[in-house]
């Protein structure tokens, strides 16, 4: 949720330009900070600092490689990337730190030089800007040891890059002031953030070494703060910190925001590895050695934990912040992890007693145990589910309400474990595979969209040169680069098997013209293989879009057939108006709360997209990672992110035979009829999705302006909402339809808005946006639900025009929560 320009996760519930006051959340973004000040004010060391280090911050010196390290394609590709809409023709997108002055020799103070590379070009600043696209940068790191003596200041929209195959180190002085060596939003005068934490999209920190050892362990120092929203991510990074006895140090600190994704992080040491606070993220691959908290929950609606190991802490996860009476974690999901040599697995404040009812939801599965004496301590001490001094696996346990499919039951207690389809397990657990960044492979092996043919200027026809140099990565196996721009197109454009793309900082594919206008007859924007074509391609870091009304535009259709090792899609993302170069902003698309539509027509010049991706009934076999499907609620270019109508038919629909896919920490939100469908489909994992309904509903509600299609299995809302109180026609955030073995590990189901008004989501006003959310139907088998979150809907859960779970019985901090729902057999 970004608009946000609503949630203000801020202290004091300071910041600007926002409109939705969560009073929940800034009670427990509050006591976060409260109780973690000193890391927050962070200026300088307990101890005794006296290294003394050099400071050089000059334009242009010469950059060496680190000897014995080999440099990334990235390092040495022509950089043509450009900012199409960005008035300074001469803005520089990618930033190589030694070309502003940096060393990394392990002596020189870099601080200043790294900040230059970071801040040039009238960039997008903390406390300055809202957010903008105008302005994307990679600020790039050879190998070699970067000494830093204050935080790192992070802009909007930048992508922080260091050598994969020699992680550089960003290695902190003795003295060390600020909070964190990277400064994801850096705090104001008056305890403001800089950015809105949930407005803040489309960055990246990867392979990079956070060395914290020389700042004397006593004090309060952070390895990086990151509160962030969607399209975010870190990947591939490492934090060293003081394991002595005492330490203050934290790796990862994160108070607010609205994300996300992170994976292949290690700790090593400190007070906390992870002290985390969102409304929800997904995380995978984390080890943890040496501190004394592993994982320390500040407040969240969902999280889901894949893949962790935690060895030698004094607690794995604690999750009881406000305590038993005033919880403010609403649930995790945890599976297919491993804890070690750890006193208490996991610490919780839920019991039958604990307020709200349904905080602190709890759900492990497949974790395996060696010498944690206690898996999960509860309130007092008490010990909820006893450990080992060997060896065991909990195989299924948790903590919450419960539905199968109907309820509430409330539970404490071992559950029987999903059955989980093969095809989507190795080794017992879900295939995972990290985005790929192709380290060792040479420069020689990319093909530039610019030095073949492609323009980028948002304006010229790149739609042949973009379909040639995809057929050429295809059929020579090397790989598109897209460098930063915009690729307008104005007919499909065939992606082949075998193709590899990867893109700069974000460049954006817009669709554009007649051809996709025509919502009768909907086009593909990017279409990946033919249908019922065998094949594999690998995509990442690039985002399709649209340019003005093309209201038949199909974003992405993939289409291919796969065995063996899965197609991958990470961090490709579509953004539908509300864009420099979109004609979907402000000025062409205002809200326009007080005319009723109908009579009042739709304003035809923003309705903007058919589907944002449709994954079809012969594709198979698709692993997507990060990735966020948004209809622009607000113009991201607006200084104060003005919020826009813009109006797309549906989310993702997902229609595959054979099934076979994976979604980890994906997004979907605004479209008008749904934003995830799943039907006739089967062997799907779904790793903490995330929707929100379109905020101008129910003026116009889902009727308008896309009709339903059968042939596509749309909702016909005029049929399901016979009877039905309250705003029912609007869109559903999740709906399956005669599908079977769906595993959703995690969702968020959000409603915020009724035309524009926030009143409806305020608690202990009935949760009244939209009458209904989940939608199941037909002939289902094994849906299996982890922690299902809600937010505005009077009821949670309907099976063919039945609701199954109201609300009111499943309170929790902000949303309602159920932890386990299932249906079995056949419905």
């Amino acid at each position: 949720m970004r608009f946000l320009g609503a949630l203000p996760f801020l202290f004091g519930a300071v910041i600007a330009d926002f409109h939705v006051n969560i009073p929940e959340i800034i009670q427990a973004v509050d006591h976060a900070l409260n109780e973690f000040e000193h890391w927050q004010h962070y200026h300088g060391p307990t101890g005794t600092a006296t290294t003394v280090l050099h400071s050089t911050a000059t334009a242009k010196p010469t950059a060496t490689a680190s000897p014995g390290c080999p440099t990334y394609w990235l390092e040495n590709i022509k950089h043509q990337g450009a900012s199409a809409f960005n008035p300074d023709k001469t803005y520089q997108v990618f930033r190589n730190v030694k070309d502003f002055g940096a060393k990394g020799d392990g002596i020189t103070d870099d601080t200043a030089a790294i900040q230059l590379a970071m801040t040039t070009g009238n960039r997008c600043a903390p406390g300055v800007c809202e957010s903008s696209t105008l302005t994307p940068a990679i600020v790039y790191f050879p190998a070699g040891t970067y000494v830093i003596s204050s935080s790192i200041i992070d802009y909007y929209f930048t992508q922080i890059i260091g050598n994969p195959n020699c992680p550089p180190t960003l290695k902190a002085t003795p003295g060390f002031t600020g909070f964190g060596l990277i400064d994801g939003d850096q705090y104001q005068a008056g305890g403001v953030l800089g950015f809105g934490a949930t407005n803040i999209f489309y960055r990246q920190v990867r392979n990079l070494v956070f060395d914290m050892t020389a700042i004397p362990s006593t004090s309060a120092a952070t390895g990086i703060h990151w509160p962030t929203a969607q399209a975010t991510s870190l990947q591939n990074c490492v934090f060293l910190m003081s394991d002595a006895p005492g330490t203050q140090h934290q790796g990862l600190f994160i108070e607010s925001g609205s994300a996300g994704f992170m994976t292949d992080l290690v700790f090593y040491g400190g007070l906390v590895a992870a002290n985390i606070g969102n409304q929800q993220y997904t995380m995978r691959n984390f080890t943890i050695y040496n501190a004394v908290t592993g994982v320390n929950m500040l407040f969240d609606w969902g999280w889901t934990f894949k893949s962790f190991n935690i060895q030698n802490c004094s607690i794995g996860l604690d999750m009881t912040s406000g305590g038993p009476t005033a919880q403010n974690v609403g649930s995790i999901t945890f599976f297919d992890s491993s804890i070690s040599n750890t006193p208490i697995g996991f610490n919780i404040a839920h019991n039958n007693a604990s307020l709200p009812p349904t905080a602190g939801s709890v759900i492990l599965e497949n974790v395996a145990l060696n010498n944690v004496p206690i898996a999960v301590q509860g309130p007092g001490g008490m010990v909820a589910l006893a450990g080992t001094t060997g060896s065991s696996v909990i195989a299924a346990w948790g903590d919450g309400h419960e539905y199968i499919p109907k309820g509430p039951t409330n539970f404490e207690s071992p559950i029987q474990p999903a059955q989980r389809p093969a095809s989507l397990l190795v080794g017992g657990a879900y295939y995972q595979r990290s985005k790929p960044q192709y380290g060792s492979t040479p420069v020689s092996q990319f093909l530039s969209a610019r030095s073949n043919g492609a323009t980028g200027n948002g304006v010229s026809d790149d739609t042949f040169a973009l379909e040639a140099l995809f057929l050429r990565s295809s059929l020579t196996g090397q790989i598109a680069f897209l460098d930063a721009g915009t690729y307008r197109v104005t007919r499909t454009v065939l992606i082949p098997p075998g193709a590899k793309i990867v893109g700069e900082t974000y460049p954006i594919i817009v669709a554009s013209g007649a051809f996709f206008s025509n919502m009768k007859d909907p086009q593909a924007v990017l279409q990946v293989g033919l249908g019922g074509q065998f094949g594999y391609v690998e995509l990442s870091d690039f985002i399709v879009g649209t340019q003005g009304p093309t209201a038949g535009a199909i974003l992405i259709e993939y289409n291919l057939r796969g065995a063996g090792t899965p197609s991958g899609i990470w961090d490709v993302h579509t953004r539908i108006g509300g864009f420099a170069g979109s004609n979907l902003q402000l000025a062409q698309c205002p809200t326009t709360p007080t005319v009723p539509t109908p009579p009042a027509p739709v304003n035809t010049n923003c309705i903007a997209a058919f589907m944002s991706m449709h994954i079809t009934q012969s594709a198979s076999n698709l692993y997507m990672e990060n990735n966020w499907f948004w209809t622009a609620d607000h113009d991201i270019e607006d200084p104060n992110d003005t919020q826009i109508t813009i109006y797309t038919g549906r989310g993702l629909y997902v229609e595959s035979a054979a099934g076979t896919i994976w979604l980890w920490g994906t997004a979907v939100e605004h479209h008008s009829l749904y934003q995830y469908q799943f039907a006739n489909t089967q062997n799907i994992f779904m790793g903490q999705i995330q929707t929100e309904t379109a905020y101008y509903q129910p003026n116009p509600n889902a009727t308008e302006p896309f009709p339903p299609v059968a042939a596509l299995n749309d909702p016909n809302f005029v049929i399901s909402c016979a009877g039905v109180a309250g705003n029912c026609a609007d869109g559903w955030g999740l709906r399956i339809l005669n599908s079977q073995s769906l595993m959703i590990y995690g969702a968020g189901l959000y409603s915020f808005f009724d035309n524009y008004s926030t009143t409806c989501s305020n608690a202990g006003n009935g949760e009244t946006c939209q009458s209904r959310i989940f939608d199941i139907e037909g002939n289902v088998r094994n849906i299996n639900v982890y922690n299902l979150n809600t937010i505005g809907a009077t009821s949670m859960i309907n099976q063919n025009g039945v609701s199954l779970a109201s609300y009111a019985d499943n309170i929790n901090v902000f949303p309602d929560t159920i932890a386990l729902f299932r249906t079995t057999g056949t419905s």
